[in-house]
């Protein structure tokens, strides 16, 4: 795929954060999360442009859960936790480098295999969750909306190794593998703490709580969703009856 470079802050961060030695493991031997075919043809469309839109590129991968998930990887793995990390897509792209991006996005594309529609119907049930989540937020105060929208993209990456065939030691729980994947991947913090408030019992909610009102929302999907199976997560509200953006904590 031909690159150019993005308009725009070209200065790319000199001061990586050094992994510990169990999240550069992890990181390495997990495989790179599949991109859809269709997202990979755009972006290649879009870098034949002179001057490429950085925004336009960045609702384009936040539309696709495996984009999104191998850019913040990146990004993860390149700074960690450190102060000032990228955290907004746009950001991410311009630190990390639009050649970087689009190599890490281009490392596994979807298999015309058994999996290819249930990886689909997955992506599909992910970037609705996160549309509607990030409305629900535009409603509320003192909630960043973008940051609604990858908690509900992200909110069943703990499905990832039974839909990839990965192996994840019979762990069973997915909003541990979830929890798991949000620290050592060092997703945004919405993510990580969306999963604490799901797997620890009394841990205040707020993300897990708009993606629920999402889900109410959303039209019933083809995968094994938790959510919408009523198994987990068992959310606690302020003792209102009927839940909605002004209940959360």
């Amino acid at each position: 795929m031909p690159t150019r470079n993005v308009s725009g802050n070209q200065t790319r961060r000199h001061q990586l954060v050094e992994l510990q030695p169990s999240q550069v493991e992890f990181v390495q031997d997990l495989p790179a999360i599949p991109v859809l075919t269709k997202t990979l043809l755009l972006l290649d469309i879009l870098v034949q442009e002179p001057c490429v839109d950085l925004r336009e590129m960045s609702q384009l991968v936040l539309s696709d859960l495996g984009a999104a998930l191998q850019i913040l990887r990146l990004a993860g793995r390149e700074y960690g936790n450190a102060d000032g990390r990228p955290i907004r897509m746009e950001d991410c792209i311009s630190d990390l480098g639009l050649e970087a991006c689009l190599k890490a996005v281009s490392a596994q594309t979807i298999a015309r295999d058994g999996r290819q529609v249930a990886i689909a119907d997955f992506w599909d049930h992910s970037r609705e969750i996160a549309q509607h989540s990030m409305q629900i937020a535009k409603q509320m105060l003192k909630v960043n909306p973008e940051e609604a929208y990858l908690a509900g993209l992200f909110h069943t990456i703990g499905l990832l190794p039974e839909l990839l065939g990965w192996r994840e030691a019979g762990e069973a729980d997915t909003a541990l593998i979830g929890l798991r994947f949000a620290t050592r991947w060092s997703l945004p913090a919405c993510v990580t703490e969306f999963f604490r408030e799901i797997h620890f019992t009394g841990y205040p909610v707020l993300w897990s709580g708009i993606v629920r009102e999402a889900h109410q929302r959303a039209n019933r999907s083809f995968i094994d969703c938790p959510f919408e199976h009523g198994l987990r997560p068992h959310l606690v509200w302020n003792g209102a009856e009927q839940p909605g953006p002004a209940n959360y904590r």
